[in-house]
């Protein structure tokens, strides 16, 4: 069962999604509140692995309480404002909806929420394994292995990952995400440089303006994560 939450200021929106939650077997409603305020106040009190969470609400909105988050649950915005859905995807949401919204649609973006939380509640389970040269992942149906060496970096897609190589044109794609990825690569050897990024620096060739040089491909590196490149480079940056 997933522990949802809902925030929304209008008393109609929370009525229907607290209808739509009931029909899905595998959602437990823990709260329905009006504004980010109250919302922070009960995740602090108990765990929520999924909110469903409007985006214009007074006071704070449905955006900086999601970026406010340390330990982010799961998140679907619902929402009547198409324009702010980029801002959404940028925060590795789940899914956008659009107010008013088909039972069909909530039950999409629902599934799409219990798989992910499936998979992180697995890549949780597993023994994390770093004193090896190599990794395994599930790729094409078969456990790979890979050696740390021949990977030249890392992009997270929301719940896959792709590992590009040396000497191979096509990357490898996995289903997991970046972050339990990088919880298994050695940190003096593979940074985190973006959100969606991790680079090897045995195959690092340069940085500039926002970018690192990798072969001959570029990443871009965010401002977050200058004390990566601190520490990868052994300089302030």
């Amino acid at each position: 069962m997933m522990r949802c939450l809902i925030i929304d200021d209008e008393p109609l929106a929370l009525e229907l999604l607290e209808d739509n939650i009931s029909q899905v077997a595998n959602l437990q409603l823990t709260g329905s509140c009006r504004n980010a305020a109250q919302a922070m106040q009960i995740m602090q009190q108990q765990p929520i692995d999924l909110i469903f969470c409007d985006i214009q609400m007074p006071g704070i909105n449905g955006l900086q309480l999601v970026k406010s988050l340390t330990q982010k649950p799961l998140v679907i915005f619902v929402t009547a404002y198409q324009e702010f859905a980029l801002d959404g995807f940028e925060l590795d949401v789940v899914d956008y909806l659009l107010k008013p919204v088909a039972f069909e649609r909530f039950l999409k973006a629902c599934n799409k929420a219990s798989n992910l939380f499936e998979l992180n509640k697995k890549q949780a389970d597993e023994p994390v394994v770093k004193n090896r040269n190599h990794l395994f992942v599930y790729a094409d149906y078969n456990l790979i292995k890979i050696s740390h060496a021949d990977i030249t970096h890392i992009e997270g897609l929301k719940d896959y990952v792709k590992l590009y190589l040396i000497n191979q044109p096509k990357p490898i794609l996995s289903r997991m995400t970046i972050k339990a990825l990088e919880e298994q690569l050695p940190s003096e050897q593979f940074y985190r440089v973006h959100k969606s990024y991790i680079v090897n620096l045995e195959h690092v060739v340069s940085i500039r303006k926002g970018r690192i040089k990798i072969g001959n491909a570029e990443v871009p590196f965010s401002d977050n994560y200058k004390e990566a490149i601190s520490r990868m480079t052994g300089k302030l940056h």
